[in-house]
């Protein structure tokens, strides 16, 4: 199974009037979601199924990315990629979703799910709108945001 975990892109702080759940993407969020869905998409991914934390910045990233990757399926708000939700849980849900399966959220509920997915202790927090791959419990490779390489993802 691939999971493909995704980061959220940069979004607006919240405040008076604007609750965290209701954050959504700024401008740069928006641009570098775009950015790294086009990396993504030519390694040539066909994804089964996205699912995504339902606070806006999550689902906002979601969309996008099924855009650029020309993905035409239903995208799954789970209350489980909310904050907070225990790994375990998550994990449970990715199973009966198919093969190949994108997670949109928020840290540090995906470091921890990628800790649990591969079995260690720790994994490394996620920039905002980083793409980690963690492939039948193997950490593989990221997309890094910033320079929009692909990079083989190390863990001691």
């Amino acid at each position: 199974m691939q999971v493909y975990i995704i980061r959220h892109g940069h979004a607006v702080d919240a405040g008076p009037g604007l609750d965290d759940e209701q954050r959504y993407l700024t401008k740069k969020g928006r641009k570098t979601v775009r950015e790294v869905g086009r990396v993504l998409h030519e390694t040539g991914l066909e994804l089964d199924a996205i699912l995504t934390s339902p606070l806006v910045r999550a689902v906002q990233t979601a969309e996008l990315l099924a855009e650029r990757l020309d993905y035409l399926g239903v995208i799954e708000a789970m209350p489980s990629l909310a904050p907070g939700v225990p790994p375990r849980i998550v994990a449970a849900e990715l199973a009966s979703r198919g093969a190949r399966v994108a997670v949109v959220g928020h840290e540090p509920g995906l470091s921890f799910l990628g800790a649990f997915l591969s079995g260690r202790p720790s994994f490394p927090p996620l920039r905002k709108a980083q793409i980690n791959l963690v492939e039948d419990g193997q950490p593989r490779w990221f997309i890094n945001p910033e320079t929009l390489e692909r990079d083989r993802l190390l863990l001691a």
